[in-house]
């Protein structure tokens, strides 16, 4: 792990190690790292990403980060604002609308052809799910999130398409940049473990059409308590 401390928060970056970034252009590893970061947490709703500093951490040229944000702000992840710089882009409720939207034909499809899951997939997401466990009894909220946001990503991985991998990526650090943290972060996550595990333990069970109304249920959830607990960890005082 890689930080710079700025004004606000520290720039932290992680090398991701279940992605293998080799072989890929400069800018798309690039853009990569930075989403993976999203996802984790490092990067927040509203932060600056200081040119000269995030070049530092991607041990990249300026040039090449240049050309990796303006990837991102086309994936809806960064904006640019006259005279301040890059931020991590800030949503709102509309987008949380479409990003269930996404979610439900994706994973429910996953869940629907892929049955039953065999136990390779079944295992994968049973490891996020005890991560997420352990981080919960250490009080890691923010590591909470990311691996049930992984438990979800491995079910649609299961549908074995590299175009629907990579465009929920893009969904997951969507939504990622929609959480809650701080003080309420804890009561944000929480619910999510039983709720990852109920779809699990039926999954195991060969119980596919219960685990697809379990996932509903959970996205409707979801929905709902993001919509209604709607908040920006960071604020600039401008509408993105």
């Amino acid at each position: 792990m890689k930080g710079i401390s700025g004004e606000t928060r520290t720039l932290t970056i992680e090398i991701p190690e279940h992605i293998d970034l080799s072989g890929l252009p400069a800018f798309e590893r690039i853009s990569i790292l930075l989403r993976e970061n999203i996802i984790s947490g490092n990067l927040v709703a509203g932060q600056a990403l200081g040119e000269i500093e995030l070049a530092a951490l991607c041990d990249s040229s300026r040039n090449t980060l240049r050309e990796a944000l303006r990837f991102l702000h086309g994936e809806g992840l960064v904006n640019y604002h006259q005279n301040r710089g890059v931020f991590v882009r800030q949503l709102d409720k509309r987008d949380v609308r479409d990003i269930f939207k996404a979610r439900r034909h994706l994973e429910v499809l996953a869940l629907t052809v892929n049955s039953p899951v065999n136990d390779f997939h079944l295992t994968r997401m049973a490891q996020h799910l005890d991560k997420a466990a352990q981080a919960a009894a250490g009080e890691q909220w923010r590591s909470v999130g990311t691996h049930s946001l992984r438990f979800h990503q491995s079910i649609v991985q299961m549908l074995g398409c590299s175009r629907f991998n990579d465009f929920f990526s893009v969904l997951l650090a969507q939504l990622r940049l929609l959480f809650c943290s701080g003080a309420g972060e804890r009561d944000f996550q929480l619910p999510w473990i039983a709720r990852d595990r109920q779809i699990l333990t039926l999954l195991g069970e060969h119980q596919t059409a219960a685990a697809c109304q379990a996932l509903i249920d959970y996205l409707d959830y979801s929905e709902r308590q993001l919509t209604t607990t709607f908040s920006h960890p960071i604020s600039h005082g401008e509408s993105y």
